[in-house]
């Protein structure tokens, strides 16, 4: 579980967090919408310890994440907006494998993971191939597969669908579902809910740092257009 209690953070004399208390039970869906500048990513990077408090606190599994870094990263993994930011090695094996070695795990469990997260997001075989040969799309998956080779009981993406066309959009989208039928609890940072409140469990809208709604996708629908949010067509 990941647990904000009364989070602030700023930066210099801007408030971009403003007094957030959260909860993120195991196995949910949270869906962190907003418009630009709301506090989104702000938010959630503080749920690995990206972030520190000004004021507050967040934990995860009940452990303080300010105390315990190494606990949080481990639990909680992100995907960033921008995927290839966070890619650090020059093939797809050995950029999946860097987590996992850094948490000094044998050759053969490194292996294990590496695979069965390549084959999570149908990238498996593919270990040998350069990672600047990839597509957009399949760079986001490769992100997404590095954060499951820490086996996180919580995943963390801002913003995945940005920059995607409509095939890679689909194939993201459906490893999602996957991970939300395995019990992985997943919270997305989007403002755009077309993609994603078919897997919601909550919508949680931020409104100049603040949280202005949290509620299900069904009962969100009639409120998220005034709230600078585009709903999904069904809405």
């Amino acid at each position: 579980m990941i647990q904000v209690d009364e989070l602030v953070h700023r930066y210099g004399d801007t408030v971009a967090v403003d007094g957030v208390d959260l909860t993120i039970d195991d196995g949910e869906c949270v869906v962190i919408a907003g418009a630009n500048g709301s506090g989104k990513t702000t938010l959630v990077r503080h749920f690995d310890g990206l972030l520190e408090p000004d004021d507050g606190s967040v934990s995860v599994d009940g452990i303080d994440v300010s105390e315990n870094l190494v606990a949080a990263r481990t639990a909680v993994a992100m995907v960033f907006q921008h995927p290839e930011d966070q890619l650090v090695a020059a093939t797809v094996g050995a950029d999946v494998a860097f987590g996992p070695e850094n948490l000094g795990l044998s050759h053969e469990e490194i292996d294990t993971r590496v695979r069965e997260s390549l084959a999570a997001v149908d990238l498996d075989g593919r270990e040998d191939d350069r990672v600047d040969s990839l597509s957009g799309g399949e760079v986001e998956r490769l992100a997404i597969a590095g954060a499951l080779a820490m086996h996180p009981a919580h995943l963390v993406l801002d913003e995945p669908f940005t920059g995607l066309d409509e095939p890679s959009r689909q194939s993201v989208l459906a490893r999602l579902r996957d991970l939300r039928a395995s019990g992985t609890s997943l919270v997305v940072v989007t403002h755009d809910l077309r993609d994603v409140a078919e897997l919601a469990d909550r919508v949680v809208v931020l409104s100049e740092g603040q949280i202005a709604l949290d509620d299900t996708p069904e009962s969100a629908a009639d409120r998220l257009s005034d709230l600078g949010i585009r709903p999904p067509p069904s809405c």
